[in-house]
């Protein structure tokens, strides 16, 4: 199965409308992300809670990493960087942290808030290798930007 990305955008448009609390968003996200592709087996946000750390937020799929520090991981590098971490291998990713041992390929963006603070990351993972490409990251931010660019 391959995402209908304008599809899930426009579902998701409308079901964030209006919506302003943060857990909200990120749990209404995060499930309609996780079921919109079968490559997806993790799907979810890290928080940030304090300065260069990251706590678990609402997520569908096995259990994950409680807490990651932004030394750490692809969750952390992308928030230390605010850089897309698109990997296609994730045992070739210097510290990356094995939440769980199934993932092969990892997909995590920066969220940002509307005055452009990292407030959390959007971590996908997959148990194949090189499962995302850059329409995948591409679509997300866009939908990403869409629904957080309202929150404070």
């Amino acid at each position: 199965m391959q995402v209908d990305y304008p599809r899930l955008a426009k579902t998701i448009s409308a079901l964030t409308e209006g919506e302003t609390d943060v857990i909200a968003l990120m749990a209404t996200l995060t499930c309609e992300i996780h079921h919109a592709d079968d490559r997806f087996d993790w799907t979810g946000f890290y928080r940030v809670v304090s300065p260069e750390l990251l706590k678990i937020g609402p997520y569908q799929g096995s259990h994950g990493c409680l807490v990651i520090p932004f030394s750490r991981g692809v969750c952390g590098a992308a928030a230390r960087t605010r850089e897309v971490q698109l990997v296609a291998d994730v045992d070739a990713f210097p510290g990356h942290i094995a939440c769980a041992s199934s993932t092969r390929s990892e997909l995590v963006l920066p969220v940002l808030n509307g005055a452009g603070e990292l407030i959390a990351v959007l971590d996908i993972d997959s148990n194949r290798p090189d499962a995302f490409h850059q329409t995948d990251a591409d679509a997300l931010v866009h939908i990403l930007n869409r629904t957080f660019s309202t929150v404070k």
